[in-house]
């Protein structure tokens, strides 16, 4: 199973080169760039944890790639988002949002349906990494 979560999330994994360019065109629109890593994916789960500060004033992908990669080098287990925040007026929210590094082994989610009274069925989602203690998620053997 691979987590769909972002502008890319149903194509193939991004190249360095494509992330490289992606982070460019965010750039060169101005938008501040960041990092968030997670063991927790759940698509509820937006408080990821930041590397770093955001990158206001770089015009420079490379700079990006730099912190992409250290980020990597120590949370290379878990996922790895890269945000672009446009603080123009009027907009002032998250522009562009995808993963750009993922578990080697992704366990994926359990659908669990409740019936209420009536006619009433509720259903929710659970993530089978998170029945491992945070930073265990995702071992050998998850």
């Amino acid at each position: 199973m691979k987590l769909t979560q972002g502008t890319f999330s149903f194509l193939p994994e991004l190249t360095d080169d494509q992330i490289r360019a992606q982070v460019q065109y965010c750039l060169d629109q101005g938008w501040a760039v960041n990092l968030e890593f997670t063991d927790d994916p759940h698509p509820r789960n937006t408080y990821w944890d930041m590397w770093g500060h955001p990158m206001f004033d770089i015009a420079d992908a490379a700079g990006v790639m730099i912190e992409l990669a250290d980020c990597r080098e120590v949370y290379g287990d878990r996922y790895i988002r890269l945000s672009a925040f446009d603080s123009s007026p009027g907009w002032e929210s998250i522009r562009l949002s995808f993963i750009v590094n993922r578990p080697t082994s992704e366990p994926g989610f359990r659908l669990d349906r409740r019936e209420g009274a009536g006619r009433l069925i509720r259903y929710s989602t659970h993530s089978y990494a998170t029945e491992r203690p945070a930073g265990e998620r995702y071992g050998d053997d998850a």
